[in-house]
């Protein structure tokens, strides 16, 4: 049974930030569901680290809800080589959109956080409260960091303004519209393109970094989009909550159903001498399963809807090739 509607979406204005990524995406196909309007605003006409364009945008829209979907992003390489980017980019992001937000006098926001800002040695599976327990994993403390500092915001104005502004941890993503750079992309993504470049070029083998011991859990972006939607409707509490499948499964398992979605029959090489990040990342979905909502994309059927949109061409970065040799060089793929 499901937790009470407590904010209806229907005939609303709803801003999804970064509407041109993955997760973005995905998150304004699953609203225009429920007879709202989505506004979306392209990175041309506003930067959402300027706080002049930022609040000016919010004023003249005047949205009744938003979901803080923008961000930098990227895996491993991209955190290690990009650290001030990642932190001044993430904390303007996140300033900007959630004080806006309520200087726009906005109903409610959803602020989209990740696990990754969990510590690394936390217990497993982990659980809301293990917040700031700890050390962050050194690979992606940057984004970690601004991620942290956008929760501790929308706790902020709740607690000293009483805004329904609310928070959201998802797991490891992927799913249609993903990033396939060949540096800056997460594992998914990354291994989706290097096997299926590898299949056109016949290659022996391909590289994956780390040892393939690492365990991650995995959610469909589609997932994480009517997660969205239904912690807008019947979610409004102080605290962020994880949104993941529950399950977990280790890189090197990982990495072998790919190359089986992609057809790849040659030999995985891991690179122990590369970084595995954590070593577990699991999240208790307890708080959300709870209030009616779970995960319903199994794994490999994900892969196959996310292999499927590569081929069309789908995504950013893609370099899809169809006809043999690969399209350009790229770095090994990585668990994030």
């Amino acid at each position: 049974m499901n937790a009470p509607l407590l904010f209806s979406l229907k005939g609303l204005k709803i801003f999804v930030s970064g509407h041109n990524g993955m997760v973005g995406s995905a998150i304004a196909r699953r609203l225009r569901r429920e007879n709202c309007t989505v506004l979306t605003a392209d990175r041309s006409t506003l930067d959402l680290r300027v706080q002049e364009q930022t609040y000016g945008f919010l004023d003249a829209a005047r949205p009744d809800a938003v979901v803080v979907a923008a961000a930098k992003v990227g895996g491993i390489a991209a955190n290690s080589s990009l650290p001030a980017d990642f932190l001044l980019d993430n904390l303007a992001i996140a300033q900007n959109l959630i004080a806006g937000s309520f200087r726009a006098s906005v109903r409610k926001l959803l602020f989209l956080g990740s696990s990754c800002i969990y510590p690394r040695d936390a217990p497993q599976p982990m659980t809301e409260e293990m917040l700031l327990t700890g050390a962050l994993e050194p690979t992606n403390e940057w984004y970690a960091v601004a991620k942290i500092s956008g929760i501790k915001l929308c706790q902020a104005f709740r607690r000293q303004h009483g805004a329904d502004f609310i928070a959201a941890l998802p797991t490891n993503l992927y799913g249609p519209g993903d990033n396939y750079h060949p540096e800056h992309s997460h594992a998914p993504a990354a291994l989706i393109r290097r096997m299926h470049e590898a299949k056109l070029a016949n290659r022996p083998a391909v590289t994956v970094w780390g040892t393939g011991k690492p365990r991650r859990e995995f959610l469909s972006v589609d997932d994480l989009a009517d997660a969205a939607a239904f912690m807008l409707q019947r979610y409004s509490g102080d605290g962020p909550l994880n949104i993941g499948t529950g399950r977990d499964v280790g890189m090197d398992e990982f990495a072998r159903l790919v190359a089986e979605t992609v057809g790849y029959r040659g030999k995985l090489a891991f690179d122990a001498t590369k970084p595995d990040g954590a070593p577990r990342k699991l999240l208790d979905v307890s708080k959300l399963s709870a209030l009616g909502w779970r995960a319903h994309t199994e794994l490999k059927k994900g892969l196959e809807l996310a292999y499927a949109d590569y081929l069309s061409g789908g995504g950013r970065n893609s370099g899809i090739s169809r006809h043999g040799g690969a399209s350009a060089a790229i770095g090994p793929a990585r668990a994030s």
